[in-house]
């Protein structure tokens, strides 16, 4: 598993076809920053917020979305109220046609208060965020979407080991997916070799890169990239 350090974006962000920015977002903000990244929403975000029950969801989808729009809007040079999206018929958003020329690709993934938001240039890109957690049913899980090999080496560990080993074969896989926009692939077709000492790797085929990340203490996250030689930073919002 990769270190980086989670620093200060640069004010002049500069992305190339072999570069990747990360984005670590805090989503628990102040009512005035809330009220603040609201008012930067569309009127289908604030009626899709406004769906959530429990004030504390609603919160987090303005706090994500409004940064989001924060965060693109850098790179597109505008503000981010001009941001437009467009979606796929899975929910997954991605620029309106109006910004094709930017080349600009991302995903957003969040868990608790926490969420990351990776972006590229012309690359396909997948990002996936769990906090690690005790699941009761964790190895009936594993035994359904994992792969034989993976099922047997997870067994391998102490039950406390295992809950994080999980949780990182598993954002590994969902990020693998995210990338793809294939939800009809099963997760147990993709194998993930995770070795001590040792880089994670996407045993498929293809020019994929995977990258492991530890945003923060109890949580796994994953990248995965269209293309071998990436260049990866890790940005703090």
């Amino acid at each position: 598993m990769f270190n980086y350090n989670w620093l200060p974006a640069p004010k002049n962000l500069i992305l190339s076809s072999d570069d990747v920015h990360i984005w670590r977002i805090n989503l628990n903000q102040s009512e005035s920053q809330l009220q603040s990244f609201r008012e930067t929403l569309s009127s289908d975000e604030i009626a899709r917020a406004e769906r959530f029950y429990f004030p504390e969801h609603r919160q987090r989808f303005i706090a994500g979305r409004g940064t989001l729009r924060a965060i693109l809007g850098q790179y597109l040079g505008i503000n981010p109220k001009q941001v437009e999206f467009e979606y796929q018929p899975r929910g997954k958003p991605f620029l309106a046609a109006k910004f094709a020329d930017k080349g600009l690709l991302f995903n957003l993934s969040h868990s608790q208060n926490l969420a990351l938001c990776g972006v590229s240039y012309q690359n396909k890109i997948g990002v996936d965020l769990e906090y690690i957690r005790t699941m009761s049913d964790l190895e009936s899980l594993a035994k359904r979407f994992f792969s034989f090999r993976e099922y047997e080496h997870l067994r391998l560990f102490s039950s406390d080991e295992q809950q994080q080993i999980f949780f990182r074969y598993w954002t590994c896989k969902e990020a693998y997916v995210k990338a793809t926009g294939d939800g009809l692939v099963q997760l147990e077709e993709i194998e993930i070799s995770l070795r001590p000492n040792q880089p994670s790797q996407l045993l498929i085929s293809g020019d994929w890169s995977l990258r492991e990340l530890t945003p923060a203490e109890n949580f796994a996250a994953a990248v995965v990239v269209a293309g071998r030689n990436i260049n990866l930073d890790c940005w703090e919002y």
